[in-house]
């Protein structure tokens, strides 16, 4: 008869699931619908693993982890836990890594992807890296590269060289591109009004 330690079962499966728990509890937590930190979380991917000495869980092969109107899907995703065993950083790699997440109830669901997709847990930093993207209720900025600062709510956009061989979906080379709808709520006067 075979035992299975029950300390290395919980550390092999819990583990990887309590990471990705505070990885979405902690991006979820900070600029999502109030219903998103109130559902589930799904988390699938073909493979996770996860190392107690370094603190790094990686989960690879088609990972979609969803919760609430959050849904990030990647081929890898990489989480480093700090010297406090919290999420230092988190790392989605994909052809491309795609998230997206409704912000605000009034407003549409807000969709990007980027070749590489890096979270900074404690700076509070979206790094889009490669063909990067951002779009929302009709506006979109595209661009090499995108950093959002959640604790401000910033953006910086930098043109960069795409790293897409399909130039018809990058932004032209080296150049960031914004598009901004036109406003359905302002009404211009004719030329006899």
């Amino acid at each position: 008869m075979h035992h299975v330690k029950q300390t290395s079962i919980s550390k092999t499966f819990l583990a990887p699931a309590l990471i990705a728990a505070c990885l979405l509890s902690a991006s979820v937590n900070t600029f999502a619908l109030e219903s998103d930190r109130r559902q589930p979380i799904s988390l699938v991917a073909d493979r996770a693993t996860y190392n107690d000495k370094t603190g790094i869980t990686t989960y690879s092969g088609n990972v979609v982890i969803e919760q609430g109107t959050m849904k990030l899907q990647a081929a890898n995703i990489v989480a480093q836990l700090n010297k406090n065993r919290e999420i230092s950083t988190v790392t989605a790699t994909g052809s491309p890594a795609k998230f997206q997440q409704q912000l605000d109830a009034k407003k549409g669901i807000a969709r990007g992807e980027a070749s590489k997709i890096v979270y900074n847990a404690e700076t509070g930093i979206i790094n889009l890296i490669g063909n990067a993207y951002l779009n929302q209720d009709g506006a979109s900025i595209r661009s090499g590269t995108l950093r959002y600062s959640m604790n401000k709510g910033d953006i910086e956009a930098n043109g960069g060289v795409s790293s897409s061989s399909d130039s018809s979906s990058a932004s032209p080379k080296g150049r960031v591109q914004i598009i901004i709808p036109p406003s359905s709520s302002k009404s211009f006067p004719g030329a006899r009004d």
